[in-house]
């Protein structure tokens, strides 16, 4: 009885040594796993320093700056921000801005959902057909906007030919030449371009569904609008909701679109704020003006995104 007792004790006493080591192995797993870790990230975060980082804060310091190509600068404070405020090009670049990321955003949401629905269905050449529609995505953006300056040509361009032979009209708009039609124009290329992203994200978002809750609706008996609007659409929010978010970034801050396309005209009416940006800074030599402009898009696009997450929480 005593042996037992004894070998007990010793059990005992010996338990918290192993649980020590055992502790200690974790620990020391654990650092190993951080450093590890911190060794991974260093790169790309240098890497965003480097080529994000020094960019915008050095925007950030000539924003406070009059400077001119070639030239000394001096500093104005807020003096910048001020000649923005008084001027009418400006404030027309913001809505331009602001009404084309909306229209874009929403045009490339709808379609994208009716897109992935129609590539979710079973058919002949689907495969195919899904790899033609990342097309508009995937070719760089100035060789497909020179692409669509031929189409929409008011003399040989595609679409008022195809106008004046169905006898629709006799001689096609001039697609690019007046400020309406100009930013209808951006709007549908840039609707075009983005609308692969779109489908092909819900898409992915649709394939993670489980049948089984479609099929519970219809045991219930609920419609096929039923069952989109009580389990597809609630379940594709968040993929939605990452998707609109990136479209929102990357419409509000295109520019090689509208600056091939339009350049920012005519008069004006299809200037965006990054494309205003730099028209001051490299086509007036105004470098603290256009930085202060680029400056201003910042709080405009968190309003915007604030705004958006907002909305999804409540709903």
């Amino acid at each position: 009885m005593s042996e037992v007792v004894e070998a007990s004790r010793a059990t005992a006493l010996a338990a918290p040594a192993h649980g020590s080591i055992r502790s200690g192995r974790l620990g020391a797993l654990v650092q190993r796993e951080s450093v590890f870790s911190w060794l991974m990230l260093t790169p790309p975060v240098l890497f965003l320093l480097a080529f994000l980082g020094y960019p915008f804060f050095y925007g950030v310091y000539l924003s406070f700056f009059r400077r001119e190509v070639a030239g000394s600068a001096s500093f104005v404070g807020l003096g910048n921000f001020v000649i923005l405020g008084n001027d009418p090009i400006f404030w027309q670049a913001v809505r331009n801005t602001v009404l084309f990321t909306a229209v874009a955003t929403v045009l490339k949401a709808s379609g994208g959902l009716g897109m992935a629905l129609v590539m979710n269905q079973s058919f002949r050449m689907k495969a195919l057909t899904r790899a033609s529609l990342l097309l508009p995505f995937i070719v760089p953006t100035v060789l497909s906007t020179v692409a669509w300056q031929w189409i929409l040509d008011p003399g040989m361009g595609l679409f008022n030919r195809l106008l004046v032979v169905s006898g629709l009209a006799k001689t096609g708009p001039s697609w690019l030449g007046t400020p309406t039609m100009a930013m209808i124009s951006i709007i549908m290329v840039n609707t075009w371009r983005g609308l692969p992203f779109f489908g092909i994200s819900i898409l992915a978002g649709l394939q993670t569904i489980p049948v089984e809750l479609h099929e519970s609706a219809t045991i219930d008996g609920a419609s096929t609008w039923g069952r989109f609007r009580y389990v597809t659409l609630p379940a594709l929010l968040p993929v939605i909701f990452i998707v609109t978010t990136f479209s929102i970034i990357l419409t509000f801050f295109d520019f090689q679109l509208v600056y091939v396309l339009t350049g920012g005209g005519p008069a004006n009416s299809t200037h965006l704020m990054a494309t205003y940006a730099y028209s001051l800074s490299m086509g007036a030599g105004q470098m603290g003006l256009g930085s202060a402009v680029a400056l201003s898009m910042v709080p405009v696009l968190g309003l915007l995104l604030v705004l958006l997450t907002l909305y999804v929480r409540k709903d």
